[in-house]
């Protein structure tokens, strides 16, 4: 059986700090708690799945404090949310959530009417916040479409 449009998509990856992911991604994002493990959990690893309950994807954050698998993600690793609206006041809870405001590194997202920075998110379309893993969320204004 292949994957389909419906098929559950799990995005895991490795984290130092648990709870400063989950207060970015909780409390900066929006995203829910969906499911949490401590160290007792099958291969010995704490771990924190978020998303929202009706999508069919997640992001599950391992947790690794002593750093033998430290988080990696390059500035073309992005996340991007097109969430159809005003991004100024998601950009801001990122940054009060722990993310800071950075550049992207790929001129699309200028072309797309944004200057790559939060600095300037009130007059952009996207903006990239990493959060305390490197991770590198885009909120995107524009409503999601194929041709994009």
């Amino acid at each position: 059986m292949r994957p389909t449009s419906s098929s559950h998509l799990r995005i895991a990856r490795p984290c130092r700090d648990l709870g400063r992911a989950e207060r970015f991604w909780v409390e900066g994002l929006g995203l829910q708690v969906l499911y949490r493990a401590g160290a007792d959990a099958e291969g010995g690893h704490t771990l924190l799945m978020l998303g929202w309950p009706e999508a069919t994807w997640h992001l599950e954050l391992i947790g690794d404090p002593d750093g033998e698998t430290p988080p990696s993600p390059t500035h073309e690793d992005l996340m991007v949310l097109y969430v159809g609206g005003p991004i100024d006041e998601a950009v801001e809870r990122l940054v009060s959530a722990g993310g800071e405001r950075a550049p992207a590194r790929n001129p699309y997202w200028d072309r797309w009417g944004s200057p790559s920075s939060i600095l300037t998110a009130i007059a952009s379309s996207s903006a990239t916040a990493p959060g305390p893993d490197r991770d590198r969320p885009v909120i995107h204004a524009l409503p999601y479409t194929r041709s994009r």
